[in-house]
C-alpha cells in the first residue's frame, strides 16, 4: 500500500515560495545578500556571535572538525545512535572515531559513560580531541555536564543539533554555544525548518567562524590581510588553504529566512502533537519519549520503544504492519558501530549495548507540523492493531 502518512515532511507556505521567487528575479542566485541575512537572523535568534551557512549539516560538521584542528592521529567521540555523518566528519579529517553509549532514558550520549570512558582514556593516554554530542529527536544533551568534563580533560565540543533548532536548554536557545565551541544545525526537508538542503555552524569564536568561512569556499580569500603578498590587482584572490565548495545558495537562504518566521510556531505545534501522542498511546505496550526537565525539545522526531515482552509480534513485524497500513514509520537510527564500514574498522556487536537495545525496540512515528488529529488517530489505530 502507498504510504499516506509520512514520518516527516516540510511545511511550505506561499510566503516561502514568494521569497524564493524574489531571489530568482534578483541579480544574485548565490553568494548574494540572502546568505549573510540568514546567518545574522539565526545568530540573533540563538544568541550566538557568528553563523556560517553551508550546503548541508554534514558539510558543517566537516568544517567544524577542521576548524578545531582535527587531523591524523586525533580521536573524535560521538554517540552510536545518530546519523552516520556525526562520525564520518572525523574520518574525513583523517582522525579516528570512537563511541560513547547512550542514556537509556534520553537516548542521548550518557554523561556517566562519557565520564568513565574519559577516565580510562586519560590513563591510556588516548583522550579525544573533540566530542560530538547529538541532540537526538531535538532533546538537548546534558551540555553543562559535558562542558565540565571538557574543562577537566581538555577536549573541544561540537554540538550536533541537526534535530534541535527552536529548542532550549536550561531556558536558553540551543545554538548559543554557551557549552560548546561550535553548534551545527540541519535544514533538510524533514527537519524543523528547511532550506531544501543546507546547514549552519554557530560559534562565539571569531577565529573559528573565519576559518569555517574560508573552508566552505575552496580555501580562497579576497582579504588583503590574509594574503602572502600584495594583490596583483582588484581581481586578485588567493587560495591559502585546501577548502571545499560547501556554500549555501541565496535561493536556499531566502527559503530559510522565510521559514524562520514560523520556527517557534512549528516547534509549538510539534509539542501539541507530542502531547496528544502521549495521551493516545498511554494504554499500549510502548515506551513514550521521556523529556528531561532541563530541556525544551525541538521535537524533530517522536520515537517509541516497543515493550516486546508484552507483544507477540517481533519489532520488524510491527514495523512492517504499520507500513502496510499506510503509516510511514521510520527507525532513527541503526547504531553507527554496527554499520559494515565501521565493522571494518574493528567495531563489533555489543560495543554499545544500550544503543543496540534501543535499536531493537525503537520506531519513529509520523511527526510534522501539518499533521492532523485524524492522522494521529489513524496512527493509533494502526499501531493498536500492529501490537495485538
Amino acid at each position: 500500500m502507498t504510504t499516506v502518512i509520512p514520518y516527516g515532511r516540510q511545511d511550505i507556505s506561499e510566503a516561502d515560495i514568494q521569497a524564493v521567487v524574489e531571489v530568482l528575479r534578483s541579480d544574485f542566485l548565490t553568494q548574494g545578500p540572502a546568505v549573510p541575512a540568514f546567518e545574522r537572523t539565526l545568530a540573533d535568534y540563538c544568541g550566538a556571535q557568528h553563523a556560517v551557512a553551508v550546503n548541508s549539516a554534514t558539510s558543517a560538521l566537516h568544517i567544524a572538525c577542521l576548524a578545531l584542528g582535527v587531523g591524523k592521529g586525533d580521536v573524535v567521540w560521538t554517540t552510536p545512535i545518530t546519523f552516520v555523518a556525526s562520525a564520518n566528519c572525523a574520518l574525513y579529517c583523517g582522525a579516528s572515531v570512537d563511541f560513547v553509549d547512550i542514556d537509556p532514558h534520553t537516548y542521548n550520549m550518557s554523561l556517566e559513560r562519557l565520564a568513565e570512558k574519559l577516565a580510562q582514556a586519560e590513563h591510556a593516554g588516548k583522550l579525544p580531541k573533540v566530542v560530538i554530542p547529538v541532540h537526538l529527536c531535538g532533546q538537548p544533551c546534558d551540555m553543562a555536564g559535558i562542558h565540565a568534563l571538557s574543562q577537566r580533560y581538555g577536549f573541544k565540543i561540537i554540538e550536533d543539533a541537526s534535530h534541535a533548532i527552536g529548542g532550549k536548554y536550561r531556558g536558553e536557545p540551543i545554538g548559543n554555544c554557551r557549552y560548546s565551541d561550535i553548534t551545527v544545525f540541519s535544514f533538510h526537508p524533514v527537519k524543523i525548518i528547511t532550506t531544501a538542503e543546507g546547514g549552519m555552524a554557530m560559534t562565539n569564536s571569531a577565529a573559528l567562524a573565519k576559518r569555517m568561512q574560508l573552508l566552505r569556499s575552496h580555501g580562497i580569500t579576497r582579504d588583503v590581510n590574509d594574503m602572502t603578498h600584495a594583490p596583483d590587482g582588484p581581481w586578485y584572490y588567493q587560495q591559502i588553504d585546501l577548502g571545499f565548495n560547501y556554500r549555501m545558495t541565496d535561493l536556499q537562504a531566502a527559503l530559510g529566512l522565510s521559514q524562520m518566521q514560523r520556527l517557534d510556531e512549528f516547534v509549538t505545534r510539534r509539542h501539541a502533537i507530542a502531547r496528544r501522542y502521549d495521551q493516545l498511546l498511554a494504554d499500549l505496550p510502548v515506551v513514550i519519549p521521556w523529556q528531561h526537565a532541563d530541556g525544551y525539545s525541538g521535537l524533530h522526531l517522536y520515537v517509541i520503544r516497543l515493550k516486546l515482552g508484552e507483544i507477540v509480534k517481533t519489532h520488524r513485524q510491527v514495523f512492517e504492519a504499520l507500513r502496510a497500513a499506510g503509516v510511514g514509520v521510520n527507525l532513527h537510527y541503526i547504531p553507527v558501530p554496527c554499520q559494515p564500514y565501521y565493522e571494518g574498522l574493528g567495531f563489533k556487536a555489543g560495543y554499545c549495548p544500550e544503543g543496540e537495545r534501543y535499536y531493537a525496540e525503537a520506531i519513529s512515528l509520523p511527526m510534522y507540523p501539518g499533521m492532523t488529529e485524524k492522522q494521529q488517530k489513524d496512527v493509533l489505530s494502526a499501531l493498536t492493531e500492529a501490537v495485538r
